[in-house]
C-alpha cells in the first residue's frame, strides 16, 4: 500500500463514482475512498493522507465550512480538482481560484481524460515536494522574503508518514512496520499505549491500509458505558428489549459487516461482557438485546487500551482466553517522551496544519523554543503538543516565527539539559577513571531522560533491573540532588 496514491471523492453523483472507477483503479495504483457529504470528507482528511481530491461542486457554491476549504487550509500538499457543471464554469472559476485548486473539470466526466489529468496533477504535486525539500536545504526560495531574518531557525527536513502518523523516531518506524503487517491480514489488533499517543490515528490506519477499507470502520469506547448500553450499541436490540427502546436498533457490529470497530478502552468492559465478546470473536454471532434470532457479521476488530492487558489478566480482572484472542497483533505505541526525535518534525505538521487554519503565515519556530518543547516531558504526548502548537500558532505574529515568548509558562520554565554527549573529564586519572566518568554520566542522563522510571531506564540502556541499581548505588546517584 506505501506505493498507492490516495484519491479522496467527495460526490453523491452515480456517474461521477462510475467515471471515477473506471479512470482511477489499484491496478494503476489508486486507492479511491469515496464520501458523499462534507461531513465525511472532512473526517476523512483527519484520517488518511489523501494525495487527490476530487470535489463535486454539485448545485452550490461551496460554503465555509466545506471539505474542499478545509483541504485548502489545513491540507495544503493535498492537490484537488473540482468537478462542476458546464453552466457553472464562472463560480466554478471563482472557486478553483479561492481555494488554490489545480483546475476544474466538466461533467460528465470522460473516464480517459480523468485518468491523464490525475496522473499529471499527482505528478507536478511530486515535483513540487522536491522543490521545496531541495529549497529548505539550500535556504532558497522563489519567494524572496521567505527566508528572510532568521534562517538558521526555520525547523526543516523530512520525516515518515502513516496516514496520519508523522515521525522519525526508530521505535516508531518498527511499530509502524508491523502495524503495516497487521494491516494486510484479518486478525484482530490490540493497540496499547498512554493518552494521547495516536491510537485511534494507528486504528484507522490499519483500516485504510486493509482489505476491509472500502468497508465502514467505526469506534465504539467502552470506557465508563453501562454493560446494557454497550451491548445495545454493539449487538443491537428489538423494540421493547427494555424501557424506552421504541424501535429496533441495528447495533455496529452488524452497521459495520465487512470493516473494522475500534474498541476503544476495551480493559473497561465488565466480565460479563468480556464473554459475549469473546464469543463474537470465535463465531462472529450476533444476538440483538430481546431478540431470539442469532445473527452473524464479518468484522474485524481492533482493540485499544491505556492499561497494559497482560497485567489485568494476572489481576484476574480481564479474560485471559479474551486477551490471546484480541492480540493477533500486539502493537504499544511508545510515548512521546521515549522518543523526543518526533518532537521537532510533529511541531513543523502541526505548525502547516494550523498555520492554515487560523490564516497565519508562520515561518517556523526558534531553536530555544524547539529546545524547550524537547526537554518538556509532554506527559499528555502528542494530543497535548499539538494543543501546545494550536495555541502559539494562533498567538504568533504574522509572517513571522513561534518563539520563546510564544511558550505557555509550563513548557518556558522547563530546564534544558547539556546536550554535551560527554562530561568534562578531569585531567590525569586512569582509563577505569575515565570509564566510570563516562558510565555515571551516561546512567545520570537516562535518568533524567525517563524522569527516574528504572524498567525504561534498564530497558534503554540494555541492563537488568537489578544491574541498574548497582550502578545506581555505586556511583551514589540520587534524585533528590538531580532536581
Amino acid at each position: 500500500m506505501a506505493s498507492f496514491q490516495t484519491v479522496l471523492v467527495q460526490s453523491a453523483d452515480p456517474e461521477v463514482i462510475a467515471a471515477v472507477s473506471r479512470a482511477l483503479s489499484e491496478a494503476d495504483e489508486y486507492r479511491v475512498i469515496y464520501c458523499e457529504d462534507d461531513r465525511s470528507a472532512i473526517r476523512r482528511l483527519e484520517e488518511v493522507n489523501v494525495n487527490l481530491f476530487l470535489y463535486d461542486c454539485g448545485d452550490e457554491v461551496a460554503a465555509p465550512e466545506s471539505a474542499l476549504l478545509r483541504s485548502r487550509l489545513a491540507h495544503t500538499s493535498c492537490t484537488r480538482i473540482l468537478l462542476l457543471d458546464r453552466d457553472k464554469v464562472r463560480s466554478g472559476h471563482a472557486l478553483a481560484t479561492r481555494t488554490a485548486s489545480f483546475l476544474f473539470l466538466f461533467k460528465p466526466l470522460d473516464p480517459a481524460q480523468l485518468g491523464l489529468v490525475a496522473k499529471r496533477a499527482l505528478e507536478q504535486a511530486e515535483l513540487a515536494r522536491r522543490h521545496r525539500i531541495l529549497s529548505r536545504e539550500l535556504k532558497l526560495s522563489l519567494d524572496d522574503d521567505i527566508f528572510q531574518g532568521l534562517q538558521e531557525n526555520f525547523v526543516q527536513g523530512g520525516y515518515s508518514q502513516f496516514e496520519r502518523l508523522v515521525f522519525v523516531s526508530p521505535k516508531m518506524a518498527e511499530l509502524v512496520a508491523e502495524a503495516q503487517m497487521a494491516a494486510k491480514t484479518n486478525m484482530p489488533v490490540l493497540i496499547q499505549g498512554d493518552t494521547g499517543t495516536g491510537k485511534e490515528l494507528l486504528a484507522r490506519a490499519i483500516h485504510f491500509n486493509s482489505p476491509r477499507r472500502k468497508a465502514a470502520m467505526l469506534v465504539q469506547n467502552c470506557g465508563g458505558i453501562a454493560e446494557n448500553v454497550l451491548h445495545s450499541e454493539l449487538f443491537g436490540h428489538v423494540r421493547g428489549a427494555f424501557p424506552g427502546a421504541i424501535s429496533d436498533r441495528l447495533g455496529l457490529f452488524r452497521a459495520a459487516d465487512g470493516g473494522t470497530i475500534l474498541l476503544d478502552e476495551v480493559s473497561d468492559i465488565s466480565p460479563q461482557f468480556q464473554i459475549a465478546l469473546l464469543r463474537f470473536l470465535q463465531e462472529g454471532e450476533v444476538k440483538p438485546l430481546g431478540s431470539d434470532t442469532m445473527l452473524h457479521s464479518d468484522v474485524r476488530i481492533i482493540a485499544a487500551s491505556n492499561k497494559p492487558l497482560e497485567r489485568l489478566v494476572e489481576k484476574g480482572s480481564f479474560r485471559r482466553d479474551l486477551y490471546y484472542r484480541l492480540r493477533g497483533f500486539q502493537l504499544n505505541v511508545p510515548s512521546l517522551s521515549e522518543r523526543p526525535e518526533d518532537i521537532p518534525v510533529l511541531t513543523r505538521f502541526f505548525v502547516e496544519k494550523y498555520a492554515g487554519v487560523v490564516g497565519r503565515r508562520v515561518l517556523g519556530i526558534t531553536a530555544d523554543a524547539l529546545q524547550r518543547l524537547e526537554a518538556y516531558p509532554f506527559p499528555g504526548n502528542v494530543r497535548e503538543l499539538e494543543t501546545e502548537v494550536q495555541r502559539m500558532v494562533a498567538v504568533a505574529e504574522q509572517g513571522g516565527y513561534i518563539a520563546f515568548r510564544h511558550l505557555s509558562d509550563k513548557i518556558s520554565k522547563t530546564p534544558v539539559p547539556d546536550r554535551s554527549p560527554f562530561p568534562a573529564l578531569t585531567s590525569g586519572g586512569s582509563l577505569k577513571d575515565i570509564v566510570e566518568q563516562v558510565e555515571r554520566s551516561v546512567v545520570e542522563r537516562a535518568l533524567d531522560r525517563h524522569q527516574w522510571n528504572q524498567s525504561k531506564v534498564a530497558s534503554d540502556l540494555g541492563l537488568s533491573r537489578v544491574g541498574l541499581a548497582n550502578k545506581i548505588r555505586r556511583y551514589d546517584i540520587r534524585r533528590e540532588r538531580r532536581a
